[in-house]
This record gives C-alpha cells, structure tokens and sequence, in this order.
C-alpha cells in the first residue's frame, strides 16, 4: 500500500479520535435536593409464603422498614421512625412479623426489635447500655442466634432466642473475641474466627456435646482462615482462606476425617460463598476489580452456572434465595444510577423489576459511568482507581478535580452509585477515586503495603493521582482538591499537613485527626478486632510517638489551605472533640474552615435531612475555593 495512503489513513484514525475525546455535551444540572430524591433500598427478605420482600429504604427521610407485594408492586411502610434508623432483618418464618434493628441516633448500641402484625413494636434486647447483632436464624426456624455485650462490653456473647416465647439462652460465653462464623443446623457445632491482624486469623470448632474447643488452621505466617457455612448434612464446614494464595477462596472441611479440598476459586478474592436453603443452588460473590461479580450454580443439575438476562454493564448484587429455592430476590447496580430491587423465577427464567428507586426527574445519561484505571505511583506501584468524567470536561473546557479517599483502614473504592459523587460530578468536578496500598480487593501483598506507614506512603498514592490526571487533555491540575470519610477524612487532613502543597483545599467527613485519642477510645465491643487495628494503626502505649507524628492535630500549625469538616455529634468512633480541636487549631492559621456538626448523626449520614445540607455546603465550599467560581447560585 502507498505510503502517502496510510499516512494519510493514520491521519483521519488520530483526529478522529481527538474529536471524539473532545466531544462534549451540556446536561442538566441537577440540584442535591433532586439526587436525595433517589431512594436508597437494601435487603431482601421473603415472606413465608414468598408473596412480599421485605427491605430497608430511606423513602421517609429516615431509613425505615417496608414491604412489596411482588404481584402487585404495592409498598407498604412498616415503621415510621423519624430520628432513628430501623434496619429491616428478616420476616418470621411462618407470620409477618418482623425482626429490624435500630441504634440511638448513630451511636452504633443496636437493639433487636420485633414489630408485630399490628404494627406494636418490641425490643427484644431492651438493656440500654447492651449492644446486639442479628446473627441467623436456627435451621429448624423455631428461634435465631445474635451476639450481645451484656455481660462484658468487650465481648460478645452467643445467645439463642425462642421466638415462642422470646427467652433468650447464653449458648457460648466468649471471653476470647472469637467472631461468630457458623453453627451447624443441629446446634451442636460452632465456627469461630480469631483475629490477629488484618493478614492473619484462625478458625476453631467448639463441640457443644463434648465442650471441646478445636483449633483446625494450625499454621505459620500471615494466612487467614474464615468460616462459612456448615453443610445440611453436618459433615462439612466451608471455610474461606488465602493460603498459598495472594485472594480468598473457598475450601471445606470434613469434620470425621480432618481432610480439606478446594471448592471455588477465581483470580480474585471471594467476598461472600454460600448454599441456599435445601443446597440446591451454590452462590459466590467475587470482589472483580471493583465491582461485584456473582455466579449461581444449580448443584442437581452437575453444578450448572445459571445465565442470567444481558442487564447492559449494570452488577447484580444481594441476592437472596427464597426457602423454597424458587425464587431469588437482586438488585442492578451501577454507577450512573440508583439500585433497583428484582425477582427471579428459576423454574420459569423469568425476573420482574419492583421498584424505581431513581428521581424521575434525574435522567441516567445526565450522569457519569464510573471507569477503572491505574497510575503509578513514586516506587512504581501500580494504583487502582475509579474515573468519573464529567460531560462537559474537554480540552478546551478543563475542570476541576476531587481526589476521592475512601474510608477503612482497609476499604475499598468501588463501581457503584454515589449521590454525592454525582452531584459533584454533574456540577463539572471531575472525582478519582483512588485504591491507594493496604485497600482491600486486590491482593494481600496490597493490602498490607500501608500497615505503620499511614499518611506517607498512601498518601503519595493519592498524591500520584495528580501525575495521572496531568496526562490528559481536560483536568485542570491547578485546581485539586481531596475528600474523604472517615479513614479517608484522616487522609484529606493528613495531606493538608503533612503536604501542605499537594491539594488546593480538602473536605473531611467523619475524619480521624488525633490517632492516639481515637485508638484509645475505640468502642468497647471491638475487641475482638483491637490487636488487628493495632497492628496497622499502631499501639498507643506502645507507639505513642509514631501516632503523634501522623496525627495531622498535632502538625495543624502546618496547614494553609481551606478546610472544610463534616462531624456528627453522635459519633462512638471518631468523638466529636476531635474535629472541635482540629477545627480551631487550623483557625488559628488564619485558614479558613467551614465546620459543620449534625446533633443527630453518628459515623456517617442515615438521615436525609442532613446529606442535603451537608452535600449542598461541600459543593460551596468547592465552588468558592477550590473551583473559585466568582457567583456562586445555589441550585434549584
């Protein structure tokens, strides 16, 4: 071929791709009070005859409980709390009763409650100081297992409730921060997890009939061993593990010979395994790069993957299959649009969509789908994060930039539906959400890289972000700043000390700013994760002067770019004189903070109310130092 004609050629395949990355378009502007219009569901729980699914929505304002008739597509409100949030558990096994649990305003003590058919709402764990979690219900569904720190506040205790008469049966005294894992469907056996540290854990089995106490993960090194699920039969208890492996799978034990074979395994960690109610279905929930992938197989048909319908890029995710094993309840998630509730049929293949959780007014396409890339970062590691674009960024029309820190120590940034990164987004911010070293989901060498290094080395990561951005031709490098919550609260105050030059300015939500405070103070009942945390974060008797030089409270003398602090009052993890003390160390710099405190929130929003005022005060805060916008309207 001439050479003039493939020049040529390359030439129309290069501006045709310029003006397709230059391609733009308006959209609407939506304001926060239209993206809280979205409704948040959860959950799936069928009713006895299979006829309703009941799940948890903030529809009201407040996270309360509901139910749809799956025929009909009728929701009914079953509770109607106003301050506190009620999470729906689960309906009885032969009425429609149901169990929920609830805290007092954000203060993570949660109660188990029933609500009756009536409407009459009992608390089941009534003691006010007592902390409570739903466990499972007992195979034989005549009564259901929950932990409770009653007794020790540090510990938690396995009990068993008869739902005849609703006595409650200490089942195991846990003074040694065992986490529950398993209890065989004849109640004689209990799976525990004991947890060192993030990278290292056991799994014991406790006979009830013998009281013995066996330790089956005997090994060396930094290898974790999680509990599942006992088998119908009672002769196997499937296990998570990474051993030999950078991710989790599936493996199970067989409890008469002490032998164990692999179940399930994939290139990525296993978030969840399980059977259904009569085992006829096998479930597994892979962490893929983000995103959740789930696959079912039918084990009376030689273990068959079941096809699911082409749902165009969206994750199906909390699954639930019904007792019957004849239906399964899902939801679509995707990153430009709010998760919709589902139901499938297995014997027909058939699946109905039961609600419309989107603001009607909000069109998807208005808003941003989030893309995976990765940068590296200034030892050349490779760091994972979620782009969102907005639609009107170009190179001639850059944009400002948000670098999104996620909280943890230990979480994970992941492709799903934000509304407050929407609504940053669809006000031209553009957000990367960085998966900077020790996050979750992508090997356990990862996820250790961070361990006594917070504030340095993941810090960098989120730093690193900016050379990425810088390559290409619609971010406005200029013009970054960095948001987080929680552990990534810490990080946006971490960079504005300890990088004083890094971001333009930096948004903290529920953060951590004093470390050997907050280490000192962790909640009673997290003892059986306390050593763990330790081991990352550092001991404060022992490592005191290691958590004063990465508490940003003690170097607020450094900081010279706004602030902006998100706190609630209510808050048993990060207390609220964390971010008194920090805001006023940093006034005095003659910086300004913004500083806003929400009297009925705890370690993150539940209500409504507040995500609006919260949200709306973020974007005005950017606009005005960050994106430095000269009017500043408020949306309508």
């Amino acid at each position: 071929m001439n050479k003039l004609i493939v020049f040529t050629m390359l030439l129309a395949v290069f501006f045709s791709s310029c003006q397709q990355n230059e391609k733009t378009r308006k959209v609407k502007k939506y304001s926060i009070k239209q993206f809280m219009e979205n409704t948040d569901i959860r959950g799936g729980s069928f009713s006895p005859d299979e006829k309703y699914i009941l799940f948890t929505s903030n529809q009201s304002g407040v996270y309360n409980a509901y139910s749809i008739d799956i025929d009909t597509k009728n929701v009914i409100q079953l509770t109607n709390s106003t301050k506190s949030a009620m999470y729906a558990i689960s309906y009885f096994p032969n009425d429609m009763r149901i169990l929920l649990a609830a805290d007092n305003e954000g203060d993570e003590v949660y109660h188990i409650f029933m609500r009756d058919t009536a409407g009459n709402m009992t608390d089941l764990t009534p003691d006010s100081t007592a902390r409570s979690t739903f466990y499972t219900w007992a195979h034989d569904r005549n009564s259901f297992f929950f932990g409770s720190n009653k007794r020790n506040k540090r510990y938690m205790d396995l009990y068993e409730m008869d739902i005849n008469n609703f006595e409650a049966q200490l089942v195991y005294q846990n003074d040694s921060a065992y986490s529950i894992g398993a209890i065989s469907n004849d109640k004689r056996y209990i799976a525990f997890r004991k947890t060192y540290i993030r990278q290292n854990s056991d799994m014991f089995l406790y006979d009830r009939e013998t009281k013995e106490l066996k330790l089956l993960s005997e090994h060396t090194g930094n290898i974790n061993f999680t509990p599942v699920e006992f088998s119908n039969d009672g002769k196997f208890l499937y296990y998570m593990t990474d051993k030999n492996s950078e991710f989790t799978y599936l493996m199970k034990y067989n409890l008469e010979t002490g032998e164990s074979e692999e179940v399930y395994k994939d290139n990525w960690d296993l978030s969840y395994a399980y059977h259904s109610y009569n085992e006829r279905y096998f479930v597994v929930g892979i962490n893929q790069d983000a995103q959740t992938k789930i696959k079912i197989f039918d084990t009376k048909n030689n273990n068959k993957e079941i096809e699911f319908p082409d749902f165009k890029g969206a994750n199906v995710i909390e699954i639930t299959i019904s007792k019957s094993e004849e239906n399964m309840s899902f939801y679509l998630s995707q990153s430009n649009a709010t998760p919709d509730l589902y139901v499938y049929n297995f014997k027909n293949k058939t699946y109905k969509k039961l609600t419309n959780s989107m603001n009607p007014e909000i069109k998807p396409d208005d808003l941003v789908k989030g893309e995976v890339v990765r940068y590296k970062s200034f030892d050349g590691l490779e760091i994972p994060a979620i782009l969102y674009k907005p639609h009107s960024a170009s190179k001639k029309n850059k944009v400002p930039v948000i670098v999104w820190v996620h909280g943890g120590p230990g979480g994970q940034s992941r492709i799903g539906y934000s509304a407050l990164i929407q609504y940053l987004v669809n006000h031209d911010y553009a957000v990367i959400a960085v998966n900077n070293r020790g996050s979750s989901g992508y090997g356990k060498t990862f996820s250790e890289l961070d361990d006594m290094r917070h504030g340095e080395d993941d810090l960098q990561d989120c730093i690193y972000a900016k050379q990425y951005l810088a390559t290409t031709n619609w971010a406005d490098t200029s013009k970054v700043g960095i948001l987080g919550g929680s552990y990534g609260g810490y990080m946006v105050v971490a960079a504005l000390a300890f990088q004083p030059d890094a971001f333009k300015v930096g948004v903290d939500i529920f953060g951590v700013t004093n470390w050997l405070r907050t280490l000192k103070n962790i909640p009673p009942w997290w003892e059986a994760f306390r050593k763990a945390l330790y081991k990352e974060m550092g001991n404060p008797e022992t490592d005191s002067a290691y958590l004063y030089k990465i508490s940003p409270l003690f170097h607020a003398d450094k900081i010279t770019k706004p602030l902006m602090v998100l706190q609630g009052a209510n808050d048993p993890r990060v207390l609220k004189i964390e971010s008194d003390e920090m805001v006023a160390a940093v006034k005095k710099n003659g910086v300004p903070v913004e500083y806003v405190v929400f009297e009925d929130e705890g370690h993150g929003f539940r209500k409504k109310e507040n995500e609006i005022e919260g949200y709306e005060k973020i974007l005005g805060f950017l606009d005005k130092y960050l994106a430095e916008k000269k009017e500043l309207k408020k949306t309508e």
